[in-house]
């Protein structure tokens, strides 16, 4: 078999792994090395072993266990409870507002955790029994704090940044700046989303009150000042040059613990979680990559992404019809794979295009992570619905998933506003320190 044919067999037995549920390294890592060994026996094992190390070294890629503390440390403190409670005091009265409240409070609470899953938990426990108290429809209810939570990936510190930072060679810093004001974007877009729904159907999301007096909202937005201000030191100083994002992230880290510490709600056992799935989640994610690397050479020397690019340029069609093509292509994988899978898989193959083609691989990187967001929500194997089901077991599976579809719809805009106005994403990166 010529190497061509290598690859496209190896591409194909990769997608049966996935889809018979091998965990994501070990398909890409088994079918990398074996791949390796019929085009190159002598440097598969190298490629293996060394890959392995090299991953394990890389000194960037200490951001992701100390955002990940960061994350575990705000939620255990209440921050997350006070940003929910300050969102709700100045949006609360307003029809749907405990849902805006609940996009506002995954927002704030992304800048921490740099995780969706985390942020649709957390938020979700807090803002669901208010939503059920004030009578909202459990589709917008669910919905929103599905949608919410996406917002994980995307808003700075972002654990999808940090990955498509290391397979591109990318810098962590620029892509987190770069996430900032597509993030407010679409927040703003999911609320849009919440007006719209609600106006048209006011028994949707119920007004919860009136709106609170100013003391009460200042007293409010005071109490949740912990977690703004360290969102403010972490991404301000990225973006002022002051320090890393790996410095960043340990002044974060560090942050959070002795807010924790002064509320007092740091326990032995409390420890012990916290400790334990930030291990558990920096493991997961340090294994994926591992057998990115070793997929990725396998890719190379199989010459599909020469081949692929060589057809579509052959084709003669516009570049922007190829990067719809290419983020169609993602929004379907998104259907039945995880995110990060998606990206280790389909990077190799679309980097050299995206490149070749003359796009700003930072802002291709915002859009491939909105188009990563689209897939946690997408049915059937969209795992902030099912995270949201674990919150709310009493929701049909069928009524969170209708409820995501508004929301669904405001990330395909905001990819859409971004290629038109590339500059939303680009304009902070390009006026950094340095």
């Amino acid at each position: 078999m010529s190497d061509l044919v290598i690859g496209i067999v190896g591409f194909l037995a990769l997608m049966f792994l996935l889809a018979i549920r091998t965990p994501v390294g070990t398909a890409m890592m088994l079918v990398g090395f074996v791949g390796i060994l019929q085009i190159n026996p002598r440097g598969a094992l190298p490629t293996l072993a060394g890959e392995a190390f090299s991953i394990s070294t890389i000194f960037s890629l200490t951001i992701l266990p100390l955002f990940i503390l960061m994350g575990n440390l705000a939620g255990i403190s209440g921050m997350s409870r006070d940003l929910y409670d300050a969102a709700h005091a100045w949006v609360g009265h307003w029809r749907g507002g405990l849902a805006s409240s609940t996009i506002v409070g995954c927002a704030g609470f992304s800048a921490l955790s740099g995780s969706s899953l985390a942020s649709a938990v957390t938020m979700g426990r807090v803002a669901l029994p208010e939503m059920q108290r004030y009578k909202y429809d459990n589709r917008l209810a669910t919905g929103s704090i599905a949608a919410g939570g996406t917002l994980g990936i995307l808003i700075p510190p972002s654990a999808g940044f940090v990955i498509y930072a290391i397979l591109t060679e990318e810098s962590i810093g620029r892509l987190f700046i770069a996430g900032v004001l597509p993030g407010i974007l679409l927040s703003g877009l999911f609320i849009l989303a919440i007006y719209i729904l609600t106006s048209i159907n006011p028994a949707l999301g119920p007004a919860s009150g009136a709106a609170k007096p100013l003391v009460e909202r200042l007293q409010a937005l005071r109490r949740a000042s912990w977690i703004i201000g360290i969102i403010l030191v972490t991404i301000g100083g990225i973006y002022a040059g002051v320090f890393s994002a790996i410095e960043a992230a340990g002044i974060g880290a560090f942050l959070a613990f002795l807010v924790a510490l002064m509320r007092r709600t740091i326990t032995i056992q409390s420890m012990k979680e916290v400790l334990g799935h930030t291990l558990r989640s920096t493991a997961t994610t340090f294994y994926i990559l591992i057998g990115a690397f070793v997929f990725t050479p396998f890719i190379a020397l199989s010459g599909i992404p020469d081949a692929l690019l060589g057809v579509l340029l052959d084709t003669g069609a516009n570049r922007f019809v190829i990067l719809l093509l290419a983020l169609g292509f993602f929004i379907f994988l998104g259907t039945f794979l995880e995110g990060f899978a998606i990206l280790v898989l389909t990077l190799p193959l679309v980097q050299p295009i995206m490149e070749q083609l003359g796009f700003n691989m930072v802002w291709f990187g915002v859009l491939m992570v909105i188009v990563l967001e689209m897939g946690l929500i997408s049915p059937p194997v969209g795992i902030n619905v099912f995270v949201v089901k674990g919150i709310a077991p009493d929701v049909p599976m069928n009524d969170i998933f209708r409820g995501i579809w508004p929301f669904w719809f405001a990330m395909l805009l905001a990819i859409l506003i971004l290629i038109a106005v590339p500059e939303i994403a680009l304009f902070l990166p390009n006026t950094m320190f340095g």
